[in-house]
Parts: C-alpha cells; sequence; structure tokens
C-alpha cells in the first residue's frame, strides 16, 4: 500500500530536521516530498522564532530558502585546525602590515549594515526571548570610534525595558525552574546553576545579506560561565565558538563569546522564596588569544569569514575545540609569564653588576 504525497508531507512536518533530510535520501517521492519548502519553513518557524517575521523570510528565501537556510544555521561552528601554542607563536611572528593591508583589502567588501541577527533563547524547550537586529547597533561611525573600540552587539540593554521590565526575558517556576528558598543553600549545592546549565539554550544567527550567508555562532549549550557573579543573585553563562583570524590578528584564532546575564529574584509575596530568573544581558564579544577584545575593524572581517567556517552535528566537537583553545590560552600565559621573570632577573643581575663595577671604581 502506498502513501499519497499529502500524507507524507503531514508526516515529514512532525519529525525533526536530521530525519527529514534523511527521509529524502530514501525514495524518489519522499526526496521530492522532504524538499517541499513550506515543511522546512515550519521546522525553521519552531526552532528559531525569530523565522517567523515576514522581513526575514524574504531575507531567507533570497538566501535560497529555508532549507538552505536550515542546512547552514542548525550545525554549530568548529574550528578544524588544532590550536596549540606553536601554532598561535607562528601566526604571531608574521608581519603587524601584512594583516593592516589583509584587513584593509577585505574592508571593501564588509559593512556593519550587511549583517543581521536573529536571536533565539530556550528553556526547556520553550521558547523565552527572540530578537532581531538589523545592523550592528552604534557602528554609525565606522570609521571612527567603532572601527577602534572594544567590538560587542548587545541585544538586550535598558533601552529594551519598560519601567515594568516590559521587554525583559523571565523563566519562572511555572516554567519548570526549581524553587530556591536560601541563596546560601544555591552556593553550596548549586541547584539552580546546574538546571540552568542543563536546560537553557542559545541561538545565535548572523546573516550576511550582501554575501547571502548565515551562520549559527551558538555552541547551543554553555561552555562556560560563574554562578553568584558579581552579586549573589548574579550567573553568568558563556556559549560561543572559535573561530580563526588568520592574517588578521597576531595568534591568528579568536574566541566568540556570547554572554548571557541571569538574576534570580523573589517570588513578590514575601515569603523569601526565589522563583523567578530575569535575563538581563546577551551580547557577543570577540577576543584574541591573548584575552583583549578584538576591535570593530578586525571583528566585521573576522564575521565575514565565518560565514564559511566548517560545521558540525557534535557537540563534542566543539567542545574539544573550545578546550584545546583554552589550554592553548594557559600555556600562552605561562610563556609570556616566564619571559617576563627572566627580563625582571637579567634586569636585577644588571642592577647589580653595575653597582658591583660603580663600588669597584669608586674604590
Amino acid at each position: 500500500m502506498s502513501l499519497n504525497a499529502d500524507l507524507i508531507c503531514e508526516i515529514l512536518k512532525r519529525v525533526d530536521g536530521t530525519t527529514l533530510a534523511n527521509a529524502g535520501c530514501a525514495s524518489s517521492l519522499l526526496r521530492s516530498a522532504a524538499r517541499e519548502e513550506h515543511i522546512w519553513e515550519e521546522l525553521c518557524s519552531s526552532l528559531w522564532p525569530s523565522t517567523k517575521n515576514a522581513e526575514v523570510k524574504s531575507l531567507i528565501f533570497a538566501l535560497g530558502g529555508f532549507w538552505k537556510f536550515y542546512t547552514d544555521c542548525f550545525p554549530m561552528v568548529v574550528n578544524r585546525e588544532r590550536v596549540s601554542i606553536i601554532h598561535c607563536n607562528i601566526e604571531f611572528s608574521k608581519s603587524e602590515q601584512l594583516r593592516s593591508d589583509y584587513c584593509d583589502k577585505e574592508l571593501h567588501n564588509v559593512s556593519p549594515s550587511d549583517f543581521v541577527s536573529l536571536v533565539d533563547v530556550h528553556y526547556r524547550d520553550k521558547v523565552i526571548y527572540s530578537k532581531i537586529l538589523w545592523g550592528i547597533p552604534c557602528a554609525d561611525d565606522f570609521h571612527g570610534w567603532f572601527s577602534n573600540c572594544p567590538f560587542s552587539i548587545d541585544v538586550i540593554s535598558i533601552f529594551d525595558r519598560g519601567e515594568n521590565n516590559e521587554g525583559q526575558a523571565n523563566i519562572s517556576s511555572a516554567d519548570g525552574l526549581p524553587q530556591i528558598t536560601s541563596l546560601e543553600r544555591e552556593r553550596k549545592d548549586g541547584k539552580l546553576w546546574r538546571e540552568l546549565w542543563n536546560n537553557i539554550r542559545l541561538s545565535w544567527i548572523l546573516v550576511n545579506t550582501r554575501e547571502k550567508q548565515a551562520v549559527n555562532l551558538a555552541s547551543w549549550s554553555p561552555l562556560g560561565g560563574q554562578k553568584h557573579w558579581p552579586t549573589d543573585k548574579d550567573f553568568l553563562i558563556h556559549f560561543g565558538t572559535i573561530l580563526p583570524a588568520h592574517k588578521i590578528l597576531p595568534f591568528g584564532i579568536v574566541q566568540c563569546i556570547l554572554v548571557m546575564k541571569c538574576r534570580i529574584s523573589d517570588d513578590g509575596v514575601g515569603n523569601g522564596s526565589y522563583t523567578n530568573l530575569k535575563l538581563t544581558e546577551l551580547a557577543m564579544q570577540l577576543e584574541d588569544m591573548g584575552g583583549s577584545h578584538v576591535n570593530g575593524r578586525n571583528s566585521l572581517v573576522i564575521l565575514k569569514r565565518a560565514l564559511s567556517c566548517h560545521r558540525t552535528m557534535n557537540y563534542s566537537n566543539v567542545l574539544e575545540s573550545y578546550h584545546q583553545y583554552l589550554k592553548a590560552q594557559n600555556e600562552l600565559k605561562d610563556e609570556k609569564m616566564k619571559t617576563e621573570s627572566l627580563i625582571d632577573t637579567l634586569c636585577t643581575l644588571g642592577g647589580i653588576a653595575a653597582f658591583v663595577i660603580c663600588c669597584f671604581l669608586v674604590l
């Protein structure tokens, strides 16, 4: 017994993207049904609510449709090159003038207005925040302060919220958030921290309207963070990926950091329970191997290159690349400290030698 095309489409609407793609390899009938644009549109809309916007839909069709958009943005970016202190030192030895000339050449083909950010935050498979940014905020003075100051895209700011915190993402006990009766107990057992780490997800899709390409710069699951920072009620969570920066920065590699800050608040009843969580900060930053923030000029070139980076469906590959980066970064810091210690020792010995020589001459 064969199934008609309409029934097949209804079935395929209820599967995830991986299953849908695999179904297209089974037979010609399934292949035809699996390439139906409206199926991929519904899949993208459920995964990324920001794509429901009419202008964003037009943009996605200009990129090649929802099927292509999903295949570009669902996989995570991964740096395939093995990061090591030797590799970083080789990149560092390259001429600063060569890097500057390369960036000047690339900047002719990229502008802050070329980028669109589609940001969606999930908690326990429920969308709690969604926003679209056209262009890069505060980048009007491209050849002035933006070009030389640390690069940052702030999705949530004080201007997004009204007097009653309207527009701010909230998670409550109704969403599955565990109730915290004591901050002191939370510091010890970290129940809320584990809940956030295991269940909060971030997607940050960057679209280049000029190149007609898109990439998801988020790692979906957190890569790092700090609990109770800078206050007992704040949680700092890091997502992101490692991006290549050959010919752009001294060490040839950067970390794209997506910073999410959450703050817990009481239930408003006055019984001392903490049952609400508010998303107070969400931003993108680029940081080089030395721990310095990358400026706007170089960041635009790096983000443009990120559009064609390797992708993976395996989170462990992303995690491995991240740990390699941290290891090389720590080795670089140790090497720098040893060099500085050696210089200090030589300076001290030189001072002692000079003092002895002066004493000898005086005598």
